[in-house]
């Protein structure tokens, strides 16, 4: 049974070491749009943080800023404070690991783009085979190390065509 009145994704959110060094990057680099910024939020006391969200009692979150990307994405983009924060990323191979993939519409000039704005392109692009003919992806890194890709598909995939009403 799916989950009652689900209807779409909502947003993503992640923790960074630097809020204005992420600020830059979504903005001055992927071009979101700043949306707006909360808190800081704590308990000093209680363990609210920890009923509530799964981190240490004592955390702080300093501050988090949305950040909309075109008329779909949104990030949550997090700066906390915890006596036992880890600060190494999950790799894609790690429990937990993850990606944000982007959909461009051209991935050759988006990666000139990320290239000429300093940022670690990974190796490729590499074009999918099999049922994401179609597909052409490449990782980039953030300036905080996180991973994100770049996807097009401007055809279509194989699997979609394949399934498209005549």
């Amino acid at each position: 049974m799916p989950l009652p009145g689900l209807r779409r994704f909502d947003h993503v959110g992640f923790t960074v070491p630097d809020l204005d060094e992420a600020h830059e990057f979504f903005v001055d680099v992927l071009g979101c749009d700043f949306l707006y910024s909360l808190g800081p939020f704590r308990d000093d006391d209680g363990d609210w943080m920890t009923e509530h969200l799964a981190v240490h009692p004592r955390a702080e979150m300093v501050e988090n800023r949305w950040y909309r990307l075109g008329d779909q994405a949104v990030f949550e983009v997090f700066r906390y404070r915890a006596p036992d924060q880890r600060t190494e990323l999950p790799r894609n191979s790690d429990y937990g690991g993850h990606h944000v993939a982007l959909y461009v519409d051209d991935l050759d000039a988006a990666i000139d783009h990320l290239v000429a704005q300093g940022v670690r392109v990974l190796a490729g692009p590499t074009a999918s085979r099999g049922p994401a003919a179609g597909n052409r992806w490449i990782y980039f890194l953030s300036p905080w190390g996180m991973q994100f890709e770049l996807v097009s598909y401007p055809n279509g995939k194989a699997w979609d065509l394949e399934r498209r009403p005549n």
